[in-house]
């Protein structure tokens, strides 16, 4: 493992945002060590393969820019988060030429995560459940899927997902609910199971 690896976010962050430092190295060890995850949830946010890698180097470039106002209040990795739900939420409300949290359906999802492959059976498997679990909540609405993935992938707590969403705590709780739902029903018909197992991460 190298230096660079062995540094933390805040160390890194540190770097980046110092006068002597300059932001581009230790920025790009950041992007290094955050891009699947975010590459991952915007494919999962807004149901766009083709749109994902685009949108994730734009919550980079957000970040980058951003960079010198991040006051360590939370992790740099809550804060990126936060740019890639914003910026995601903006994608989904343009592509629909509407306001997203004006739409009555509720939302789940979650993105598995970018496992490394082993070798032979075990991985494809893997690959396998985890071309089940995109095609489920594929066919979940962005109402539904949108506050799962906040709550069970990003890790947003009801109240924050409200805040975020300008919805009712109550909504919040209903749509992830029936979110769950939708994607265990899904999940269980491409499986050959009733799905209650299936979980999203």
């Amino acid at each position: 493992m190298s230096e660079a690896d062995r540094r933390s976010d805040e160390e890194l962050v540190g770097e980046a945002t110092s006068v002597e430092g300059g932001v581009a190295e230790p920025f790009e060890v950041l992007v290094e060590r955050h891009q699947s995850n975010i590459l991952a949830n915007c494919r999962y946010l807004t149901r766009s393969p083709a749109d994902a890698e685009e949108l994730a180097q734009e919550v980079f470039v957000r970040a980058y820019f951003a960079l010198p106002r991040f006051e360590g209040r939370s992790s740099f990795k809550t804060w990126l988060r936060k740019i890639k739900v914003n910026h995601c939420l903006n994608f989904i409300a343009r592509r629909r030429n509407r306001v997203f949290v004006d739409v009555d359906e509720p939302g789940v999802e979650n993105a598995p995560q970018l496992a490394v492959e082993s070798g032979g059976e075990r991985s494809l498997e893997e690959a396998a459940t985890r071309e089940r679990i995109s095609a489920a909540i594929d066919g979940i609405p962005d109402t539904l899927r949108v506050p799962l993935v906040l709550r069970d992938v990003d890790g947003f707590s009801y109240q924050e997902i409200a805040d975020q969403l300008g919805i009712g705590l109550s909504a919040v709780k209903m749509r992830i609910k029936r979110g769950r739902e939708e994607f265990r029903r899904r999940f269980g018909e491409r499986s050959g199971g009733d799905g209650k197992d299936a979980k999203l991460s």
